[in-house]
């Protein structure tokens, strides 16, 4: 069995067994600042929906009712704490503060629609409730964005994982690979977790 067929097995098996409340648990971390992406969850739930053990139903619902509770989360985390209290306690879920200051600017920039837009783009969507908790914005206007964009990248990730399955037995003959590509993005997503606790180390000792 290949590296890939590996995960894949493991990771469809773990979300067969805790069912659509494992996909809502995921779901409210990925939503939060947890170093879990909803690529490494949704397309697996879309397996299990080939596979007749959930429905796109139960799986967009849940996986959206996740994603605005851990949104709904870090926003009044922003709202009540501040980006101090945020700074303080995030570094224990890998909180890089250069990604925080990043995903601010680019809410001033955008305003509002930052909270749709940001659903679809990588490290932002985890981190984006947070600056719109400190700028205390229109709760409704924060939750309607939410489930709409959180709802379609859900939805589409989904459907990816899939037609994935469906197309199993094509995907497999190429699993060397495929093999090789996930062992390397593995890879190099250690050396990049492994460089910035290194420097947020040498910058600990700096100021000490």
């Amino acid at each position: 069995m290949g590296i890939t067929e590996f995960i894949a097995e493991y990771a469809t098996h773990l979300i067969d067994q805790g069912g659509y409340f494992i996909v809502l648990f995921l779901m409210t971390l990925e939503s939060m600042i947890a170093p879990i992406p909803s690529e490494a969850v949704m397309p697996f739930a879309g397996f299990l929906i080939f596979d007749g053990k959930f429905t796109f139903t139960g799986v967009i619902f849940y996986s959206t009712l996740g994603s605005i509770i851990g949104s709904l989360i870090s926003y009044f985390l922003g709202l009540w704490g501040g980006r101090a209290f945020v700074l303080r306690f995030g570094r224990y879920l890998l909180l890089d503060v250069h990604h925080l200051e990043a995903t601010e600017r680019f809410f001033r920039k955008y305003g509002d629609k930052t909270i749709f837009i940001s659903r679809f783009v990588p490290v932002v969507r985890h981190l984006i409730s947070i600056p719109a908790g400190i700028g205390r914005m229109n709760l409704v206007k924060f939750s309607i964005y939410t489930i709409i964009g959180a709802g379609l990248w859900n939805a589409f990730l989904t459907w990816v994982g899939y037609v994935l399955k469906e197309n199993w037995g094509e995907v497999m003959k190429y699993s060397h690979v495929v093999d090789v590509v996930v062992v390397a993005v593995l890879g190099l997503g250690f050396l990049y977790v492994a460089w910035h606790q290194y420097k947020r180390m040498q910058k600990a000792r700096v100021k000490g």
